[in-house]
């Protein structure tokens, strides 16, 4: 059954890949020499901005139970705690600001990173700064000297069609620079990651393990998206690739670069897609949108005068085509910004304006007060978890493999109800009951249909 892979290899020795120094010149077009049509002029001047990027992180060793008793660590003199093992992940980058040292990759390259390491295809080594990264859009910027380099010039992704001819430059299994070559296959693809702000960019250009991260190019230089999952049947490549477009990275990058966080906005609605069925009951022939299905209160929907009902056709301009349109412009939009929303009510065309609040769904790493919870992504329940209504609690939603979260038997998808049997309303609350603990606590969790008490030592 194929499956998608997040495209950074894990390698047990560095991989010189990536950038080197001067300006790329832009807007070179394919070129003949010697009566034959090549990229090579192109590629030689962008290759040197697209640079390889080297992850350490640390992951904590499984250990046998009687590690837990401290007779035995002491009759054995072993340590306390096994040392945490160190790992070693690469993937790819794009340098778009040689001024600044900016450089775009995946957040799925960069996350739970102890140290990173970009290194330029003048073999150059820089150590990078984590400005900051965005789960959500699988995007992350890094910062390195800004020490005589190359940079691809960002183009737009809108202007893009199905048949366009695109370039992908990366760093697959570790070889150093690969470029392949196709055309864009589909755009606006959706449904790899449910959680996640997703248009992607599909092509048939090879994109392989260690791509991740990597530039996608139109012919003319310019950088139109972020390399970063496949589709795949059995690891390979079978010509179905996704890259984020860089319309929504750059969006993405500004607010990385200002906040070092997204700080997304929030309309307050719960929605739906539009059917023909729903068009026949509401007695309307329109034929795309998203309708709302519940306004929540003392939101800025509700502020702003948007009912159950309503069918959202376009915010700012842009046209509604589903809910995930609908949950993208929404969620790209800073919080405190004024949106102007069109709907369709009982048949009338209409137009109001809301201002979004901040939205509760941001993600926190793991939980300082707690280092036993270390590899947890947790967050607030919201009313848009309809699978957990009417449940208070905090919402696991990952867990890094060999973390101490991940042996202490919490599953992604469980729900943190109450700490020593005190009640958990939300994350804040979570922290506060956690502060002092020292020992071991209990936490009650909902698992599906069943509460669960697990002891962590």
């Amino acid at each position: 059954m194929p499956v998608i892979r997040r495209l950074f290899f894990m390698l047990l020795v560095s991989v010189p890949l990536a950038v080197g120094p001067a300006a790329a010149q832009q807007n070179v077009l394919p070129t003949v020499e010697n009566g034959l049509p090549t990229l090579a002029p192109i590629l030689e001047e962008l290759t040197p901005a697209v640079v390889n990027i080297s992850v350490t992180t640390r992951s904590s060793v499984e250990t046998n139970p009687l590690y837990n008793d401290p007779f035995f660590r002491r009759f054995f003199d072993l340590p306390q705690m096994p040392p945490a093992r160190p790992s070693l992940s690469a993937g790819s980058g794009v340098i778009v600001d040689a001024h600044e040292g900016y450089v775009l990759t995946n957040h799925h390259v960069v996350e739970n990173g102890e140290e990173i390491v970009v290194t330029l295809k003048d073999r150059r080594r820089f150590d990078a700064e984590l400005v900051g990264s965005d789960p959500g859009t699988d995007i992350a910027l890094l910062r390195i000297e800004p020490d005589n380099l190359t940079e691809i010039e960002m183009g737009s992704s809108d202007a893009l069609r199905v048949g366009d001819y695109v370039v992908a430059i990366g760093n697959p299994f570790g070889l150093g620079q690969t470029v392949t070559s196709g055309i864009v296959s589909a755009l606006g693809r959706s449904g790899l990651n449910v959680d996640g702000y997703e248009d992607f960019i599909q092509t048939d250009a090879s994109i392989n393990p260690g791509n991740s991260g990597g530039a996608l190019i139109t012919l003319d230089g310019r950088l139109v998206g972020i390399n970063t999952a496949i589709i795949s049947p059995a690891g390979g490549n079978v010509g179905i690739g996704f890259a984020v477009p860089i319309d929504m990275t750059r969006v993405v990058m500004e607010q990385l670069i200002e906040y070092g966080e997204v700080r997304r906005g929030r309309l307050g609605v719960m929605i739906q897609d539009f059917t023909p069925d729903l068009a026949e009951a509401l007695g309307t022939d329109a034929e795309r949108g998203a309708i709302v299905t519940k306004v929540e209160p003392n939101s800025p929907a509700e502020e702003a005068g948007l009912q159950a009902g309503d069918l959202i056709v376009a915010v700012d301009g842009i046209p509604v085509e589903g809910s995930g349109d609908l949950r993208n412009l929404i969620g790209l939009k800073r919080s405190g910004s004024d949106v102007e929303i069109a709907f369709l009510r009982d048949g009338e065309r209409r137009a109001l304006t809301a201002e979004l609040e901040e939205g509760q769904t941001a993600r926190t790493p793991s939980l300082d007060v707690a280092k036993r919870l270390e590899g947890a992504e947790l967050r607030d329940l919201t009313p848009n978890d309809q699978f957990f209504a009417g449940t208070e609690g905090v919402l696991v939603e990952s867990i890094a493999p060999g973390s101490p979260a991940g042996r202490s038997g919490l599953e992604p998808g469980d729900v943190i109800v109450a700490v020593n049997r005190e009640t958990v309303a939300n994350l804040a609350d979570l922290r506060q009951k956690l502060v002092g603990i020292d020992g071991p606590f209990a936490l009650t969790v909902q698992r599906g249909a069943a509460r669960l008490f697990l002891v962590i030592q």
